[in-house]
């Protein structure tokens, strides 16, 4: 049976990208990397990486094998975790994932505090749109901006965001301001293409809700590209309060129909299901938290 220290080893090696890299991740030569990975494809018989000059790359064994790694040493860092549980300290690196554009400026801005706060913890975070799997990846915490939390994960709700339909100022004067939301269908819209049910606008007022589909000669999937052409007088954008916020108080953006309510997305923090939650997880959620209240 293998050890678990080679398979943190392995893991290191993927995770990491090489043998130099996951060595200096665990405090060991690299030499001893490659030595402890190639007795343990001896032991089990089978090639785990492709190996070259350049990259490393999974055999379809070393894919499976890694999978199972991956599984075991989240178990192994549980039953740690249970033991420690009453009295452990923040510390250790925190492995956290969010979307592009609130977590390159929200959750960015917010760990400088975080860390200050907690000096034992580091933080490694994945900015990313893509669904990201916490078991198989070995990420201990996602935000994630959405209605409904998928049920596979524990979700505690952060905030919650309102949608912002804006233009820059000379696309307004060009174009003129809508009066009320139908009159956005004959506007440019700034198309996100990823999910095409956020181009359908909701308002709601007096208890009434209106939906416009919005169409454009722009279609991007990045909300941070969609704000940039907005400000460049592209055309109109309905995104997060969070995305816009700060372009509408420079005055390179402009907000129209305020007098609407339009329901975002809620921002959670979801993590795996298990009875004992890393202290770092517990400190890094209640931070966030108070954080976003703040704003």
């Amino acid at each position: 049976m293998q050890s678990l220290d080679d398979m943190v080893i392995f893991g290191a090696v993927i995770d990491a990208g090489g043998f130099t890299a996951a060595a200096k991740q665990l405090g060991i030569s690299t030499p001893v990397v490659s030595k402890r990975i190639t007795a343990l494809e001896k032991e089990l018989g089978a090639r785990l990486l492709f190996r070259s000059t350049r990259r490393l790359s999974l055999t379809e064994e070393g894919r499976i094998f890694y999978h199972h790694c991956r599984k075991v040493i989240s178990v192994a860092h549980e039953a740690e975790a249970a033991v420690t549980y009453l009295n452990d300290t923040p510390r250790g690196l925190l492995r956290i994932t969010a979307p592009v554009t609130f977590g390159s400026h929200q959750v960015a801005e917010a760990i400088p505090g975080f860390l200050d706060e907690y000096p034992e913890v580091s933080v490694e975070m994945d900015v990313s749109d893509r669904t990201v799997d916490l078991a198989d990846e070995g990420y201990d915490i996602a935000i994630r901006l959405t209605r409904e939390p998928p049920p596979l994960y524990v979700a505690k709700l952060l905030s919650t965001t309102h949608r912002v339909v804006c233009a820059s100022p000379a696309y307004w004067q060009k174009f003129g301001k809508p009066k009320v939301p139908a009159d956005l269908a004959a506007h440019q819209a700034i198309v996100y293409t990823p999910n095409p049910t956020y181009n359908h606008w909701i308002f709601e007022k007096n208890t009434e809700i209106e939906t416009v589909e919005v169409k454009g000669r722009f279609n991007v999937n990045n909300t941070d590209a969609m704000l940039e052409a907005a400000i460049g007088g592209m055309g109109v954008i309905m995104l997060t309060s969070y995305t816009v916020d700060k372009a509408i108080a420079s005055g390179q953006l402009e907000a129209v129909l305020e007098e609407y309510e339009t329901p975002g997305a809620n921002i959670y923090a979801m993590y795996l299901p298990t009875m004992y939650l890393s202290s770092k997880a517990r400190a890094f959620i209640d931070y966030m938290k108070a954080w976003c209240q703040k704003k």
